[in-house]
């Protein structure tokens, strides 16, 4: 399919200055959208200026939550070239989240081609400075008016991208995390492994009040028995132990993230075991009590890595390295973020060049 193309106006087209960049709350003037129909299949793809979407108050997605997402960067480098890291992946697990929730999938390579079509009319959009990143947010979502349940038949696919500096407040601080056990996030067989809007919404009550008693995040544990660390709300999980870097095994309930799945294969590369298992939150804290706890932190897209300095747990407020930034933290944090701005060697060819 040819991408229809339909420029904004030049006077919004002028990117600002970025001088503090929060995260999410600016857009590109451009987005793409393309239309799904069961007679018609994938339709009529086209960039266009940025606008609101109409839709029926019926809707699928407005009372079912039949939706899915993904969240990718574009880098400026500090050679002048644009690169995207592991959009290949990215897409893949677009794909894997659309199929667990019924909605159609998208032809990679087609994917591929619109994201890199609307990043190159974008590319002025992109912050030119180490720690900012152009966001890329592909979304699908069902559009069908029909207030049955049911599998919709008609389907919005969407990219948006936004200009991103880092994105907690505390940059690459430590946070502080909340252990809940009132609340779960998600099960074996549910929809915890995919990126589905429905997951975060069951997030939200344990991140209100996670929040309001100064914390930045929420740490899940397993549905069954409350027992086992799963993930952060926007995280993935890894601890230090002693001398091996250990996270979570993916359960069906813990999201397969790209940054997590870099950390495993890199972390090798440098020296450093790592394992994935079972960790019980007891572990965690006996080893913090015994000291053998060295460090802490979370992975994900929008975060890169992010060190955990404390973790709160049952009432009590448990300090991780003297609530400092760890030398293996800090070691994978600048060799992945070498790699996406073209400072170190990327031994695995998870970057592409946005003009190859």
């Amino acid at each position: 399919m040819e991408i229809e193309i339909n420029l904004a106006e030049p006077e919004k087209r002028k990117a600002p200055q970025f001088e503090e960049l929060a995260f999410g709350k600016i857009f590109t003037p451009h987005m793409f959208v393309m239309k799904y129909e069961a007679d018609k299949g994938w339709h009529s793809p086209k960039i266009q200026p940025l606008s609101h979407i109409e839709l029926h108050p019926a809707a699928i997605v407005l009372h079912y939550a039949q939706t899915v997402f993904e969240g990718l960067k574009a880098y400026y480098g500090v050679d002048g070239k644009i690169r995207f890291f592991r959009i290949w992946d990215h897409i893949a697990r677009l794909n894997r989240s659309a199929d667990r929730l019924c909605i159609p999938q998208v032809e990679p390579e087609f994917t591929f081609k619109a994201i890199k079509t609307l990043v190159s009319i974008d590319r002025d959009w992109i912050p030119k400075k180490k720690g900012a990143a152009l966001y890329i947010r592909p979304l699908i979502f069902a559009t069908q008016a029909n207030l049955g349940l049911k599998v919709s038949c008609e389907y919005l696919f969407v990219i948006i991208l936004s200009p991103v500096g880092a994105y907690y407040k505390e940059g690459f601080n430590p946070v502080k995390i909340y252990v809940t056990t009132e609340y779960i996030r998600a099960c074996p067989g549910g929809t915890g492994e995919v990126k589905t809007g429905g997951n975060y919404a069951a997030s939200l009550k344990a991140q209100d009040l996670a929040h309001k008693m100064g914390y930045t995040q929420v740490l899940w544990l397993d549905a069954k028995e409350q027992k086992y660390v799963e993930e952060v709300g926007s995280m993935n999980i890894f601890f230090y132990f002693e001398s091996e870097l250990v996270t979570p095994s993916l359960t069906g309930s813990i999201l397969p993230g790209i940054t997590r799945d870099s950390v495993l294969k890199l972390a090798p590369k440098l020296g450093i075991p790592v394992k994935e298992r079972k960790i019980s939150i007891d572990e965690v804290i006996e080893s913090i009590e015994k000291g053998t706890l060295k460090e802490c932190f979370g992975t994900g897209t929008a975060a890169v890595i992010s060190p955990v300095g404390e973790i709160h747990y049952k009432g009590r407020s448990y300090l991780i390295n003297e609530g400092k930034i760890g030398e293996i933290t800090k070691m994978l944090f600048d060799y992945i973020t070498g790699i996406q701005y073209g400072e170190k060697e990327d031994l695995f060819n998870w970057t592409v060049l946005l003009e190859d």
